[in-house]
């Protein structure tokens, strides 16, 4: 990574333009009309891409210097999928009141905010908190990223299996940022049987042992359908799998889904189903990993979703804007769908724009567009 100037600085007009005294004059504009930052700055196409260093890839709690070279890779895909400038911050604290209280005094000097790769549920009140307190988009791609892009690749596994969201069965392994989020995008889209499960079975308000954060997502989930008990009894009759969690799921647990099933078992690098056994029992079969098929990669969302949202100076990112996204990814596929394609590659350069397109326009429908 490196900081590159978009103009020339080598001769004595283009010095006193860019510095003194010519940007006197940019300030005292931004000074009487603080919008004119967006047209002056980079400020609006510019990301700061926040860490803690609790939850590094498969990598857990490795602090914020070994956090560094995940968020320097994260900038470096936001500017090559989206035209995005991000700038990686790894925090020297996991207080939660310290993160929130460092992002809001830096925000002035950014266009959004993603957070990454911070452990829940600590990651849930974090978000929701600076949602409320900034009126920039603020994104936690760990959730929602990677909820985008499993409903793009389920809106084709169903249209290919000739399932409707509302008649589908999901089981959700892994009651984290991402079940959770993936969760609340597939209720957003129309699926209502989604039974959610932990290390302690199905979550459901049955159960004594819930964090709030477990309480809300069962309310949502199991006690709407009624689905309780073990992971091995909310496969049985399953349409659909999807793995965020890490650990295996037994191939007798696996024999036990729907006909036709869809498995997208998505823990890195060890998929919950490894491929082999989830082709035993499924018709299609994604992972997290780039070198089997149907990759669920974020590089698909993040940056288009920022783009867009940065090319209307959106306020905020909407659950119908992630749909957005997630319906432009997946029509992108088009008449190429097939078991194997369910998802477009990120190398596709269709990705960006469509993605972004999509988003601006669900942004000016909810209201939060400011151009």
């Amino acid at each position: 990574m490196a900081t590159v100037a978009t103009s020339d600085v080598s001769t004595k007009d283009q010095l006193s333009l860019a510095y003194t005294p010519g940007v006197a004059e940019v300030c005292e504009a931004i000074a009487a009309d603080p919008t004119m930052s967006r047209h002056y700055t980079w400020v609006p196409n510019t990301v700061a891409i926040v860490t803690d260093g609790t939850a590094v890839l498969g990598l857990g709690d490795i602090g914020p210097d070994a956090a560094m070279p995940v968020m320097e890779g994260k900038a470096v895909l936001f500017k090559q999928f989206g035209g995005v400038d991000g700038v990686p911050i790894c925090l020297a604290t996991t207080d939660v009141e310290e993160i929130i209280e460092t992002v809001v005094r830096l925000a002035p000097s950014f266009g959004g905010i993603n957070l990454e790769d911070i452990s829940a549920p600590r990651c849930f009140e974090i978000e929701d908190r600076l949602k409320a307190a900034l009126d920039i988009p603020v994104f936690h791609d760990d959730q929602h990223g990677t909820a985008v892009v499993t409903l793009a690749a389920l809106v084709n596994a169903l249209r290919l299996t000739g399932r409707t969201a509302e008649s589908t069965r999901v089981v959700i392994s892994g009651a984290g940022a991402a079940g959770v989020a993936i969760a609340k995008i597939l209720l957003a889209a129309g699926v209502k049987d989604i039974a959610v499960t932990d290390r302690k079975g199905v979550v459901s308000s049955d159960r004594t042992d819930l964090t709030p954060s477990k309480k809300a997502l069962a309310e949502l989930t199991a006690d709407q359908c009624g689905r309780r008990g073990t992971l091995a009894e909310a496969f049985d009759g399953a349409d659909v799998y999807i793995g965020v969690s890490g650990g295996t799921v037994p191939e007798e647990v696996v024999a036990t889904m729907a006909e036709d099933a869809i498995i997208f078992a998505m823990a890195n690098p060890n998929p919950e189903v490894h491929p082999d056994v989830a082709h035993r029992h499924a018709r299609i079969v994604a992972t997290g990993r780039s070198d089997f098929p149907n990759q669920i990669n974020n590089v698909l969302a993040f940056p288009g979703i920022f783009r867009g949202a940065f090319d209307v100076h959106a306020s905020a990112i909407t659950e119908s804007m992630k749909v957005a996204a997630a319906d432009a990814l997946a029509a992108l596929v088009g008449d190429d769908l097939a078991e194997d394609f369910v998802i477009p590659s990120p190398f596709d350069p269709r990705v960006g724009p469509a993605v972004a397109a999509a988003v601006a326009e669900a942004a000016r429908r909810d209201g939060v567009a400011r151009t």
